[in-house]
């Protein structure tokens, strides 16, 4: 495939974002363009997932090699041609570009394949919250496309253009979300003592759940707690029944996520308790830590110094991310490395004005050759 294809796919693709599990017109495409390039896609994992394998030269190990293709329910913000046909999606985060270059090295593989072995292309629907790794290894991935090790790639603003990064052990912290309900009585807004005003107890939890963080955890241990939504009321004279919060804790140590779980939970106890009203805390959609093997970050070091080389282009040991990412849902079935590419001075990832540059997608698309590469040839010593 032509540099000039893949950019418009990628620009079609931001043009019609779809959600978690509903990339019905992304994975058609997908599939079609693979089809095209002289594979036989497998579909349905995950509802929308597509698959592809490319055999070696001849026989030995297989890896996988992953991008992700859902959008995010933000309002896109820009005036370039691309921008979003569908309101209240974007590709924020770059996905439809991840789709274009894993894509892009499936065409240059089928023209120069490994010397062995095997390389299974996974186009992975729900990244965004919906844990889509984990819905394909539930239902068989790695039965029925085995892989002894696994590879992912994100963009990353912020980084250079041509550079990349990674890091062995946790790159990505691990996650939960929260859903707080908080249940009081509703009065008269000049009556407030014959109520239970759930919007103050909420508010107060907002402040209250910060010191889970800042008076609780270890300073030395990298923790974050964030309420993003606080629903409450339905006019300016009525103190409201109910207040809904969500959001989400993030940490790079399994142990602080569930000692955060059980502050949150003590704290609405108690201010549950003191304000007569109840409180009840759910957590839902975890998110494992995503942590690099030794090993294979070291053959994807070697691969990122073949695709972009240069003096300081590559990033051996980089600071890790409180984001989180369900690529960590594989790495705790085979070992893998997931690694950044530079997505320059560019909005941040999940911004309204976020767009990937497509200037990068010959990078990564070396980058996933090279791994392979390095990966499945004769005699690795690596």
């Amino acid at each position: 495939m032509e540099l000039s294809d893949l950019v418009a796919l990628r620009k079609d693709l931001h043009a019609h974002p779809e959600l978690r599990f509903e990339e019905f017109r992304t994975s058609d495409i997908v599939a079609d363009v693979l089809t095209s390039l002289g594979y036989r896609p497998s579909r349905g994992l995950a509802k929308t997932g597509v698959v592809a394998s490319l055999l070696g030269k001849q026989a030995g190990p297989s890896i996988i090699l992953r991008a992700d293709m859902d959008a995010l329910p933000i309002e896109e913000r820009g005036n370039h041609a691309h921008i979003s046909r569908h309101y209240g999606r974007m590709h924020a985060c770059g996905h439809d570009g991840h789709t274009a270059m894993l894509l892009g090295a499936a065409a240059a593989l089928a023209v120069n394949p490994p010397d062995c072995g095997t390389v299974h292309f996974v186009f992975q629907p729900g990244e965004e919250g919906g844990a889509g790794a984990k819905v394909m290894v539930d239902e068989g991935l790695l039965e029925h496309f085995p892989a002894g090790r696994v590879f992912g790639m994100h963009n990353w603003p912020g980084l250079p253009i041509g550079s990349m990064a990674t890091r062995t052990g946790a790159i990505m912290a691990g996650g939960w979300r929260f859903l707080i309900d908080i249940k009081g009585k509703g009065s008269h807004a000049a009556q407030p003592h014959l109520g239970r005003d759930a919007l103050t107890v909420g508010a107060a939890f907002v402040q209250e759940a910060q010191l889970l963080v800042s008076r609780r955890s270890n300073p030395l241990t990298a923790a974050v707690l964030s309420i993003c939504t606080f629903h409450a009321g339905t006019t300016d004279n009525i103190l409201p029944e109910t207040a809904t919060l969500r959001g989400t804790i993030r940490s790079l140590d399994v142990q602080e996520l569930e000692s955060l779980k059980e502050g949150m939970t003590r704290l609405a106890a108690g201010l549950a308790l003191a304000h007569d009203v109840t409180i009840k805390v759910q957590f839902h959609q975890p998110y494992p830590v995503t942590v690099n093997t030794a090993d294979e970050t070291a053959l994807a070091l070697t691969a990122m110094r073949q695709a972009v080389g240069g003096q300081g282009m590559v990033v051996p040991d980089m600071t890790p991310s409180m984001a989180s990412e369900d690529f960590g849902f594989l790495l705790e079935k085979r070992p893998g490395a997931l690694v950044m590419l530079g997505n320059g001075t560019s909005a941040p990832l999940h911004a309204p004005d976020y767009d990937f540059d497509d200037t990068i997608i010959p990078h990564g698309i070396a980058y996933w050759v090279a791994l392979a590469h390095t990966c499945l040839r004769n005699n690795q010593d690596i």
